[in-house]
């Protein structure tokens, strides 16, 4: 069984961009962060991987999971 893809929301000098791991060009590209991250939503939901939000700097300032997670929160009651 392969790993999933997990799908990456990143910075580019024109925009953001929607990549998906170990692929080298872009899946979407587009003018604002948050459209970045609708689309890295749909498309990470549809893999069941994760999606991992990058800010201006480069490091990934959120991650969200669509799928088997293997770290699930543990809830506290």
């Amino acid at each position: 069984m392969s790993k999933k893809k997990d799908v990456f929301v990143t910075h580019r000098p024109k925009g953001w961009a929607v990549i998906q791991e170990r692929n080298q060009r872009a899946s979407k590209l587009t003018n604002t962060q948050q459209e970045a991250i609708d689309v890295g939503r749909e498309i990470a939901q549809n893999n069941q991987s994760e999606l991992r939000i990058q800010g201006t700097n480069g490091k990934i300032r959120e991650t969200r999971s669509y799928g088997n997670d293997p770290c699930p929160p543990k809830d506290r009651k």
